[in-house]
Order: structure tokens, then sequence, then C-alpha cells
């Protein structure tokens, strides 16, 4: 009897884990590691573990072997700042405040103070070592989620002319980033957060997995299973994969044109919103199991609480997501909505509610669908369920909460924007618009815009998004493109004038400021661009002090650029453009060894992406000809222009320089050459004003006056030929 006691004692923590007649109780050692994968823009119906055979995905299938899959998992919104911030909190974007991914961030004091809870902070208390990883701007740490982390790695190159979804990286670097901190942290009890922005778009799979895939979407998921497979490979060689809880999910869907959206962010439809959501408990208790009952994002913190034993905050709404697996609680309704159309286009917002039977879409124009026998949601049974929806519309009434207008992240900024004339012109934030589902061609041609841009078709998506901001004013992204697309055709000027809207519309958006602050740059208008640039550094400080190295340099001001083009390296050690701006400055200093130094370390960097991405080495040859026909090698300098013009050959820069060294060397015909073929390649008024520099550099007015006459001809009232 003895024994068994003995045995029966040894055998307690096993039984608390696995045999528990309550699972929604089950607890797990004290330190246990938690793994939070999130893979971006994932729709649960495009997973093998959910019935697709599309795609293979052999580490998610295995990850789902070993855990509980829940069926009908939702997200809250279908964008992903909002989204990964329910996720972290257990809050909805209503108690939150994050409300879009630009112009809103979580505020770090009030989860210090308690006011809000966040997982991280909250693990972070107990003595849990607290890393992260993620794959796209729009979760920098500057929006408030870093708080709580001992590491969050999100040192994302912020060039211009990306726009907001192109601020990306693979989740393979991302990976390569955070690895050396989980080896160190394996020892202790630990949290990773980590995030993948495959499959977003654009949807750019490696060639080998394109080709087994139907669709480059699939494509994608393959790439994004293929980086979760070597992390969960990782955690097994660090011995933490049994002892780990290891949650797999998504922030949101992705559309496929199903009901006329290609992406996400603008309709609430269950391919936007249904998410995959695997569960791994220590010791892969529970394995194979699955859950069909609704269960919500902001379930997942409470679920890591009561696997730990910590406190539950009063706030959270959400439930242990293992209190479904043999008693269900009681039916319940997830609640999800999307301010992404009133902020970005003017028209209105939704709100939805969803349970195992049925759900409502709540707009101007509401939908009901009875998910029984329409799970694909094509037929409204609103007129003949009018008592079903009258609860339901009771019911959604009880989460509405009124949404404050994007800002700036910081009081300083949203003076700065004050100054600059940029205040209170953001979108509406209430009264009555038209229903987004009812405006799905202005999107249709939206998109239409952007294959324009990716064709190099910049005329025909000038008129394209030109149209639209003429039907629409308030379309913040179609402002955006318009600028873009009229920076590509060489008129600057103009396309100030729309990122300024743009900018002015959205509320400040960042990567806006940081567009407006380049074409300044560009234009010569330094004090506006260093204004601008300004406006980012909240968010983006390291190509804020890059611009600002950029501006001290043009002035001659060598000491405040080598300081401003520090701080921009001091924002992220692994970043390019950077070392870019640092090598320009050292150049220009003269100390030419220390440059090409620097020029080397960016290129060790660059090889070590996955996925290169030229525009991240955007005069990198050009700094180094600069160097090299400094020390006088004209060859190597030559060599290096040329290599420029090639990857870039609608940047006049590299041009000039190359037709000043020939000039210089003698070569007057080449050079001559040389800026013909600038102007010919990029027609467009800053090429003609390097011409003009060019010219006199040499001390040939006579040229420089015949090239500055013809240019004011083709671009009367040029702000980049005005001060020439």
């Amino acid at each position: 009897m003895r024994r068994l006691a003995v045995l029966a004692a040894l055998a307690a923590p096993v039984l608390a884990l696995g045999c528990a007649r309550n699972p929604g109780a089950v607890q797990v050692p004290a330190g246990t590691p938690v793994v939070l994968i999130s893979i971006d823009t994932l729709r649960s119906d495009h997973l093998p573990a959910y019935g697709y055979s599309g795609v293979a995905t052999p580490a998610i299938d295995a990850l789902r072997r070993d855990g509980i899959l829940y069926q009908r998992a939702y997200s809250h919104t279908p964008l992903t700042l909002p989204s990964h911030t329910s996720l972290l909190t257990g809050l909805l974007p209503g108690a939150h405040g994050v409300r879009d991914n630009v112009g809103y961030a979580l505020d770090a004091e009030r989860i210090r103070s308690h006011q809000v809870p966040f997982l991280p902070e909250m693990l972070h208390e107990r003595g849990y070592a607290t890393g992260a990883g993620v794959s796209a701007f729009v979760l920098s740490g500057k929006t408030g989620l870093a708080t709580g982390f001992d590491l969050y790695e999100d040192s994302i190159e912020t060039h211009s002319g990306a726009g907001l979804g192109g601020l990306q990286r693979p989740g393979g670097d991302t990976l390569r980033r955070v690895l050396p901190w989980l080896r160190g942290a394996a020892g202790k009890p630990f949290f990773l957060f980590f995030h993948l922005y495959e499959p977003h778009t654009p949807y750019e799979p490696p060639p080998e997995l394109r080709a087994r895939s139907g669709l480059p979407y699939d494509g994608d998921i393959a790439a994004a299973d293929r980086v979760v497979g070597e992390l969960l490979a990782e955690l097994r060689r660090l011995d933490a994969y049994e002892r780990a809880i290891v949650v797999l999910l998504s922030d949101h869907g992705e559309g496929l044109g199903e009901h006329g959206e290609d992406e996400h962010g603008i309709l609430l439809y269950r391919e936007a919103i249904q998410v995959p959501l695997i569960v791994k408990l220590p010791r892969d208790r529970y394995a194979g199991r699955a859950v069909t009952q609704p269960v919500a994002l902001s379930d997942v913190a409470p679920t890591v609480a009561a696997l730990l034993k910590m406190d539950r905050p009063a706030s959270w709404r959400g439930t242990s997501l293992l209190a479904f697996l043999d008693r269900p609680p009681a039916p319940r309704r997830i609640y999800s909505e999307t301010f992404y159309p009133r902020l970005h286009f003017g028209w209105s917002e939704l709100a939805s509610l969803v349970d195992g039977e049925h759900h409502l879409v709540s707009g101007p124009t509401p939908e009901l669908f009875d998910l029984r026998v329409d799970p694909g949601e094509r037929r409204n049974v609103l007129l003949g369920e009018r008592r079903l929806y009258g609860a339901w519309r009771r019911d959604l009434e009880g989460y509405a909460v009124p949404l404050q207008p994007p800002s700036a992240v910081d009081e300083e900024t949203r003076q700065a924007m004050v100054s600059l004339g940029y205040v209170g012109s953001a979108g509406p934030t209430s009264g009555a618009l038209p229903d987004p589902r009812s405006e799905l061609p202005s999107l249709a041609r939206l998109k239409a815009g952007f294959q324009q841009m990716h064709d190099r078709d910049y005329a025909g998506a000038e008129r394209t998004f030109g149209e639209l901001v003429d039907e629409n004013p308030q379309m913040v992204d179609a402002w955006e493109f318009l600028g873009k697309a009229r920076s590509k055709q060489g008129r600057p000027d103009e396309a100030l004038v729309a990122y300024q809207e743009a900018l002015r519309r959205s509320g400040g958006a960042p990567h806006i400021a940081q567009e407006v602050a380049s074409l300044l740059f560009d234009l010569g208008r330094l004090d506006d661009a260093a204004a601008h640039a300004r406006l980012a550094e909240s968010t983006m400080p390291s190509f804020t002090h890059g611009l600002l190295a950029r501006v001290a340099l043009r002035r001659k001001q060598l000491d405040e650029a080598d300081r401003q083009a520090r701080l921009a390296m001091a924002t992220s050690a692994d970043r390019l453009l950077p070392r870019l701006t640092l090598a320009d400055v050292l150049e220009a200093r003269g100390q030419y060894e220390q440059a090409l130094a620097v020029l080397g370390e960016a290129r060790k960097l660059y090889a070590e992406r996955s996925t290169p991405d030229p525009e991240l080495v955007k005069g990198l040859h050009l700094t180094e000809g600069k160097v090299r026909a400094d020390l006088g090698q004209a060859t190597e300098a030559e060599a290096a222009f040329r290599q420029e013009i090639r990857l870039f050959p609608d940047d006049p820069r590299a041009y000039a320089a190359l037709a000043l060294l020939y000039a210089l060397t003698g070569r007057q015909a080449e050079a001559a050459t040389t800026l013909q073929a600038m102007t010919e390649a990029s027609p467009t008024a800053i090429a003609y004003a390097e011409a003009v520099r060019v010219y006199r550099s040499l001390h040939d007015e006579r040229g420089a006056a015949t090239v500055l006459r013809f240019a004011r001809r083709k671009f009367p009232g040029s702000e980049v030929l005005a001060d020439l």
C-alpha cells in the first residue's frame, strides 16, 4: 500500500495535465516555455489540417498531430496591428484602442500600470525571458508592442517608395535574427512571439514552391511552413519542444476574390476573419483532438494565463481554449470589426457576430447567413429571420465603442503636424457613409491601378488613381499611389501635392510622411524635408536620422551629417540604408578607407538576405564609385558607376557622376553621351538638374545655361529647376 501511495504521488503532475476531468482547469509546471507563432494573412481553409489539398505544409501538419485543432477560430479584425494587439492583450479593439494599422498605438504606460493586460509584460514580471521577431513594419515595436520584451527584433528597412505593405522581410531572415536569443534563453522560462509575413501580398514564393502549388498565395503558405519547420526543429534541438506550450495561428485571412475583395481589411466574411489555431501542450497532451465550437484570438492570452496559474485580469472577456474540450461553455458569439473602409476610403465601417450556426455582418445593408446550409455565405436570410436578427443586433450594439480619430503617435509629433497644417483633416470618424460592399467596383479599379504600377504603366496608373480621388477624395490609398505614379514619371512637384493630401487625410501616417520628406529633399526644400522627416521619427527613427544626415551633407555640415548618420545606425545594427548614408558622409569627409569598410559591411549583410531587394542597396555602387574616383582609381570608379546604372537605370545620379568622371579624365565625347543617356532613361526635371550641376562642376556655364533653358521649357514651374 505504501508503494502504491508513492507511485500515485509521483504520477500526480502527469495526471493533472493529461487526465483531468475538466481540461479547462489543466495547469503546467511553473516556467513552462511558451511559443506563439503568427503567420500573417493565413486563411484556415487553405491548410491541409483543415481539409485543403492545394498545398503541402508538413511542419504545420506535424504540429497539428501533436496538438489541438480549433476548427472555427476567429479574428476580431482583418488588420495586422489591431489583431495582434487583441491577441496579446486579450481585449477587443474597442477596449485596447488600436483600430487600424496606422495612426494608433498601444499605450505602454497603461500596460506598465496594469490598466491594460499584456501577456508579454505579465510573463516578464513572472521571470520569463521574453523575445519577439516580427516580419512587417506595421508591427514595429514603436507601436507599443515591444513593451515587456527583452528582445523585440523589428529591424525592417524603411525605404521610400515601398508603401506600407512593402515594408516587410522574409520570415527566414527574421528567424535568423531571433535564433541567438532563443538559444540563450532555452535553459530558462521563456516566451517567444514569432511573426511571419508570408503569405501577405505580394505573393512571391520561391520558384520551386510556386511550381508545386496551384496559387501563388499557396506557394507563400508553403514558404511560411518551411520557416515554421526550421523553428520547431530548433526547439527540438534545444530540448524545448516537448515541454513547451506552442500556439500557431494567424491574425486574419484573405479574400482571394470570393466576395469581391482580393486581399483583406474591407469586408468581414469568413474568409477574412476565420483563421487557423493549433495549441500544443507539454508532452503533447490532448494530441489530435479537435474543437468545433467558435473561439477567438482573444482567448489565447487567457489560455496561457490559466495554464501557468496566473491571475486573470478583470477586463478579459475571453475563455481558456481548453475549456472547450470536454465540457463546452455556454454558446457565445465572436465579435469582429473593421474601420479600414472608413479611415482609408470614406466608406462605412462594418461589424459582425458569428457563432456555430449564424453570421451577422452589420453595416448600412446588414446580412445574416445560416452557416449550417450556406458555409460560403452566399444567401442573405435576414428577411426570413427577423426575430433572430433583432436579438443579434441588440447583442452587437453592446460591443460598440466609438472610434477615436487616428493621430500622430505622440504629442510632440501632433504639434509638429499642427505647425505644418495637417491637423484636423483625417478621414471621417462618424456619420453615415456608403456600404463598402456597394463600392467594390472602386476597389477593383484601385487594384487595377496597383497592377499598372507593377507593370510600370505609370501614366495609366496616374489616370486610374486620379479618377478615383476625383470621385472620392476620402480615398487615402489612391492619393498615396497617385503621388507614387507621378513621382515615377519624374514630376516631383505634382507628386508632392498628392502625397501631402494623403498625409493630411491619413492623420500623419509615418510611411507617407517619409515619402513627402524624400520628395522635399529631392526638390531642394531642405528645411521642409527635415520637418517632415521628424514627423516619422517616433516610428521610423532610422529613416528620420538618415534624411537629416543627408540634409546636413547637402549643406556641407559634415560634423552634423556624421552625427545624424551614426544615430541612424544606432537604431538598428543590421539595417543597410543607414550604412549607405554613413558611407556617403565618410566619403565627403575624405575618410575613404572607412567608407569602403562600411560599404563592405553593407554588402555582407545584403548577401545574408534570403530574398535580395536591390532597393536596399540603392546608392552603394554610386558611393563606391565616388570613393574610387577620389582615390584616383578611374577604372574601378567607372565600373562601380556602370553597375549602379545597370541596377537603377532611371536614377540620374550615377549617370551624372559617370559623366563628370569622363569629363575630368579627358573623355568629353563619352561625358556628353552619358548625359544624353541620362535624360533619355530618366526624362525628368531631376535628371536635367543633375546635368546642369555637372556642367557647372566643369565650369561650363554655357552648357549649363543651354540645358537649363531646355529643361525649363520642358518642365515649366518645376521647383527642382527654379533655384538653379
